[in-house]
């Protein structure tokens, strides 16, 4: 491949002239040689050489990002809506800001920490990290890093995280249930750490707010390796409950379609509300009551915080949790 400095000497100009054209800073070259230039980088196929470049600046202009998953839950964990808007999101801002993106999944963090540990990154997105996972990291790689709705140990605290009002938002729906006439209101989730715990902790806060007593029952655990069981027993508990709180809107929607089919009435029999706002409580009916959060903001915000602590315009140890609101639909009925 054709050098810049042997197009320098070809043309009559300096590297830094030829250079200059190549990445796009042509205000002080005049029209006429970024012509020749550009031609003779059209005739020669001239691809900039990104690693050389990265090199002698000492940065890879890459962010890796590093999802741990659930054998149990995900066969494709980019299917889930949530994880597929986020990453969506995290890549187009990284690409946004003249950076690329790498990925890894798995279910071990042992096997993610052995990966990126050798990746040359300049920062690094974490996702899905619950109890100690980050510190493994963090012990391995000392690149720059953010979580994203990280609720791990105490000592990561001086890593920044991008969250949700998890608590508030069940709160606010268990809340708004309670107001409805609703006291028999069960909590749905497949595990009961990280976020799910977070939205556990706001509908038990709710209750006892309200006065209503919690029992162990009220929280029924889905079970994602044995779906078909889990959502039986949802159907043969129905009876105990006029409404369920499910985790996520993909639950919510699943246990609908599900009591639905076996003759239950939504929500003249129970109530089924969710949490996320996304397209599957606006898709299924009736219209699923939910709680709304945004992530791309997520991502976007994430990946705005990383750069600018990469580019030590900020130190690592922000803590932001992004808000939520109610998206009120057909799913609740009023009880008197």
């Amino acid at each position: 491949m054709i050098t810049i400095k042997e197009m320098a000497d070809m043309i009559g100009v300096s590297t830094t002239t030829v250079s200059n054209v190549i990445h796009g800073k042509t205000g002080e070259v005049s029209q006429k040689t970024v012509e020749k230039i550009q031609k003779m980088l059209d005739d020669y196929d001239y691809v900039p050489n990104m690693n050389a470049r990265n090199l002698a600046q000492n940065e890879s202009k890459i962010i890796g990002v590093a999802l741990k998953s659930r054998k149990d839950k995900y066969e494709n964990m980019i299917k889930d809506p949530f994880m597929g808007e986020v990453i969506g999101a995290i890549e187009r801002s990284v690409r946004a800001k003249g950076y690329f993106m790498m990925i890894y999944i798995s279910n071990e963090i042992d096997e993610i920490v052995q990966y990126i540990s050798s990746w040359n990154v300049d920062g690094l997105v974490l996702i899905g990290m619950i109890h100690d996972d980050c510190l493994k990291v963090k012990h391995k790689c000392k690149k720059p890093m953010i979580l994203i709705d990280s609720y791990s140990s105490k000592e990561t605290t001086t890593y920044s995280n991008v969250g949700l009002e998890d608590a508030k938002g069940a709160l606010e729906m268990t809340r708004y249930l309670i107001q409805n006439g609703h006291t028999r209101i069960a909590f749905l989730s497949d595990n009961c750490e990280g976020v799910d715990y977070e939205r556990f902790s706001g509908y038990q806060m709710a209750l006892q707010e309200a006065g209503i007593k919690y029992a162990e029952d009220d929280f029924i655990l889905l079970r994602p390796g044995e779906l078909e069981e889990s959502l039986k027993e949802i159907y043969e508990l129905s009876a105990n409950y006029t409404a369920y709180f499910c985790i996520s809107d993909y639950y919510a929607a699943l246990v609908i379609n599900y009591l639905k089919d076996r003759g239950k009435k939504i929500p003249e029999d129970i109530s089924v509300v969710g949490f996320d706002d996304n397209f599957y409580g606006q898709l299924v009916r009736p219209a699923l009551t939910t709680v709304h959060q945004n992530p791309s903001e997520k991502g976007e915000l994430a990946v705005d915080i990383l750069i600018e602590v990469i580019q030590k315009k900020v130190e690592e140890g922000s803590r932001i949790l992004l808000p939520t609101h109610l998206v009120i639909r057909d799913s609740v009925k009023i009880i008197k």
